[in-house]
Parts: C-alpha cells; sequence; structure tokens
C-alpha cells in the first residue's frame, strides 16, 4: 500500500507538472472548458505562464462583434487625440519617424509617419473586432503639435511651426508593464501555442497580409510583440499583443515584392489566400517573416472558431473602418470587396 508521504509527493508533482504545461486555452483561463460548459477558474495568484509571470492570455470575447464602433475602435470616439498637441521628445527607434506628444487631455501619444499609417490603424481595428489585444490608435489628417523643434526624421513630416499632415495616433496607456525586445515573445514559443486562440491571431495576421511578425528572436530589427502585463485582483494578466500591423493591407511575399497599404496587391493576392486543406490542417498562400511558424497546423476548427467573430463583421463597419484609417473612396470600395472575398474563402472551408 502506498505510504501517506508517497502520495502527497506524487501528488505535489503531478500538480507542478499542470502548471508548467505550456498549451493553456483561453477557454481553461476564463472558466469555461471546451464545450463551453462552465468550470471552477484557477486561483487567480497561481502563475502559469511558463515564460512570464502572470496568467497568459491573448483573446477576450469581443461581445457583439456586429454593434462595435470601426470609427472610434478599442480607444473609442471619446479618448480620440484632442489639440491642442504639446511635444515631449522625439522617438529614435523603428524604421519610421515617431514623436512623443500629450493632448489636451492629458494622454500620452507615440505619433508615427509613413507608409504604416494608414495600415496600422486599420488592420489593428480588424484584430481588436475579433477579440485580440491592440493598441488604441488613430488617424489625425492634419494637425500641429506645440514646441516641436531640432527634430532629426520627423523633420520631413513636421514643419518649422509644428504643422504635419496624415498621422498615425497611437495611445500610451498608465498602469501597464510592457516586457518588449528579449522579454516578449515568439510566434514558435509562448504558453499558448497551439489554442484555438493564438491560432485565431495567426489568421488575423494573414486576413490583413500582415507580413512583418518580427518577435522576439528579431530584437536588432526590432521586435513586433509584446507581453503588456496588468494587475487582477492580487495577481497579473499577461496579454499576448502584436504592437505594429504596418506591415498590413498589401501584398504579402519576400524583402523584394511584399509591400504595406497596397490596394491593388491585396486585390491582386485575395484569390490564392487560402489553397484548401490537407491532413486536416489549411494551407495558404501567405508568406512572409517567419512564414511556417504563422501558416502551419492551423485547421478548420480552428477557422470555425474564428469565424463566429469576424463572420460578423459587416461591410458598413469595414468601410467606417477604412474611412477612419484615411482611406480614399477608391481604397475603401477595393479593400472591402477583398477583405470579404477573403472570409468568404475561409467560410467555405
Amino acid at each position: 500500500m502506498r505510504s501517506m508521504r508517497q502520495t502527497i509527493l506524487m501528488n505535489a508533482v503531478f500538480a507542478t507538472i499542470i502548471l508548467l504545461t505550456p498549451q493553456i486555452t483561453h477557454s481553461t483561463l476564463s472558466g469555461q472548458s471546451s464545450d463551453g460548459r462552465t468550470k471552477k477558474a484557477p486561483a487567480r495568484n497561481k502563475i502559469l505562464s511558463t515564460t512570464q509571470p502572470g496568467m497568459p492570455i491573448v483573446w477576450r470575447d469581443p461581445g457583439a462583434v456586429e454593434k462595435l464602433d470601426f470609427v472610434g475602435g478599442p480607444g473609442g470616439r471619446k479618448r480620440a487625440p484632442k489639440p491642442p498637441f504639446t511635444f515631449i521628445e522625439e522617438d529614435r527607434s523603428g524604421t519610421n519617424p515617431k514623436l512623443k506628444v500629450t493632448d489636451a487631455n492629458g494622454f500620452k501619444w507615440s505619433v508615427k509617419w509613413g507608409e504604416e499609417v494608414n495600415a496600422e490603424v486599420f488592420a489593428s481595428r480588424m484584430a481588436w473586432a475579433a477579440g485580440y489585444f491592440v493598441e488604441p490608435s488613430y488617424f489625425v489628417s492634419s494637425g500641429k503639435i506645440a514646441g516641436a523643434k531640432k527634430l532629426g526624421r520627423a523633420k520631413k513630416y513636421v514643419d518649422a511651426d509644428g504643422n504635419f499632415t496624415d498621422a498615425r495616433f497611437e495611445l500610451k496607456e498608465k498602469d501597464v508593464t510592457k516586457l518588449e525586445g528579449e522579454r516578449s515573445w515568439q510566434w514558435d514559443r509562448n504558453p499558448l501555442l497551439g489554442t484555438r486562440e493564438f491560432n485565431g491571431l495567426k489568421i488575423i495576421m494573414m486576413l490583413t497580409s500582415n507580413w512583418d511578425n518580427k518577435d522576439a528572436r528579431d530584437v536588432g530589427r526590432g521586435s513586433n510583440t509584446a507581453i503588456f502585463q496588468y494587475p487582477v485582483g492580487e495577481a497579473l494578466e499577461s496579454r499576448y499583443v502584436v504592437t505594429d500591423w504596418g506591415g498590413s493591407m498589401g501584398k504579402w511575399g519576400c524583402f523584394l515584392t511584399r509591400e504595406k497599404w497596397n490596394w491593388k496587391g491585396y486585390a491582386q493576392q485575395t484569390p490564392k489566400f487560402t489553397k484548401g486543406v490537407v491532413g486536416g490542417f489549411v494551407v495558404w498562400g501567405f508568406s512572409g517573416q517567419h512564414t511556417n511558424d504563422l501558416t502551419e497546423k492551423i485547421s478548420g476548427f480552428d477557422v470555425k472558431w474564428l469565424l463566429r467573430y469576424i463572420g460578423r463583421i459587416s461591410d458598413k463597419q469595414i468601410r467606417a473602418g477604412l474611412e477612419a484609417s484615411g482611406a480614399t473612396q477608391e481604397e475603401i470600395h477595393i479593400f472591402t470587396k477583398a477583405l470579404r472575398d477573403r472570409i468568404v474563402q475561409l467560410q467555405a472551408l
């Protein structure tokens, strides 16, 4: 007969294995089993992530998707940038010119210019509507930044009086710890790998043709992933976030052929978006950085789950989001049609 000491030891080992298991689904974390039945949620003060402290989460139910406001986006219309804008400093990180400013409400913003502006605002709205965490961003067609002097790269977009056009304002929220660079996550290694929620994020990346999926492996070039830690009671919630959607809404492909915010290229590649199902897994036409990490082992069941949300997005919402992102009428028309065609392809699977 097994001794009491042996029983306690075996139970402790078993509990440790469960806590270190990387395949943790959002359903488990939210208190639901895979078939939707309610189950007891894990204690909030337990560390469930194998990489960083905090409860790992990549998705949250967006609610009534068909009622979401694509004009205000994840930040809402009330938190949209409000002039006057005041210069803090120039941000020299990344490949595009950026400034840090405050607005009339005291909010802090990262202001970006260049070819990623429109794509980032719109693609992040698509991800948000599907339930994924994004940083609130807005397109501002024109404005003035007081005190913007001695600029470097941004001098091309901000004149001597502080005037600018066509900028992306990204809200820098308070009370959040951001684990970036080497402390962020990888597409091929994280505690949510293999879950339907994480596979859904991969689909959103390909749906918007976001080929720029750099991660913690690419610190020298700038990682586009991060972990945002929010206090939840006595515990932490670690949100796995894609922080840059600027490489979207154009052409996927290799370094010489891929593009950002190009309606012709996006529409041209749309018929090749999906290529069928082989062995239970979807075959994708997409290619970019870390291609295999994005395209492999996504099942038809993953697609079906994601369609519960993106399948409810209307063309009216898409058009509103594109207009709020600074798209022209021609871009709105072509992007809306091509995006709908891609969603129809997913439904056909």
